[in-house]
């Protein structure tokens, strides 16, 4: 069974159609994140490690154009979706935050499945800046790529002869990655949290001793 799974990803990843099927699985997934792009540049970095097909920097390349262009078009839906939000409260707080660490947040949210989609409708709900967000959604798009692809090419080193084990390296490390940074946030989230209940129990003890 794994012989004839490992022949099909061998024939799959030496076919020049690839690319373009990573560029498309990079665009849908800036807009539709169950599509398994990480996945995909992981798997291929795998393979170009392994058997030298395909082209790294090649799939390095492809995946942050569809990825640019796929958050281009959340984008957009989200200035579609925005202008029944505008005026609302959540609205102008969303404005504020992404007016400060926008570029920062959107960097970020790349690396959390789900979290990039967010970002993207986002901060087209709140017209965030477009030369702002193209600056910024470049460096994302493009560190993502590099980032997922050599994962894969690594763990395509660490077992050479092994892909399928090479893979599962890659795959193990993208989401232990992807975890860590999701406890992180929670953790800051949390400590947030604590300081402004602090701060609100502070405010309300100075009002009862005046």
């Amino acid at each position: 069974m794994s012989h004839a799974i490992l022949d099909l990803l061998n024939q799959v990843m030496s076919s020049p159609w690839l690319y373009l099927a990573l560029f498309a699985l990079a665009l849908l997934d800036g807009f539709f994140p169950i599509v398994p792009a990480e996945t995909s540049v992981i798997t291929a970095g795998v393979f170009a490690a392994s058997t030298g097909e395909p082209t790294l920097w090649l799939v390095m390349v492809v995946a942050a154009l569809g990825a640019f262009a796929g958050d281009h078009i959340s984008y957009a839906i989200g200035g579609k979706a925005g202008r029944r939000l505008r005026g609302k409260k959540t609205y102008a707080w969303a404005q504020q935050a992404l007016a400060e660490r926008g570029g920062l947040l959107l960097v970020v949210a790349r690396y959390i499945p789900g979290g990039r989609t967010a970002a993207t409708l986002t901060m087209g709900a709140v017209r965030y800046p477009r030369r702002s967000f193209a600056f910024f959604d470049a460096i994302a798009a493009g560190s993502w790529a590099v980032y997922s692809a050599l994962i894969g090419f690594f763990g395509g080193m660490a077992f050479e002869n092994d892909p399928i084990r090479g893979l599962l390296l890659g795959l193990g490390i993208a989401v232990s990655i992807t975890v860590l940074v999701e406890v992180v946030r929670w953790v800051r989230k949390r400590r947030s949290q604590g300081s402004h209940r602090a701060l609100v129990a502070a405010a309300q003890g100075a009002q009862g001793d005046s």
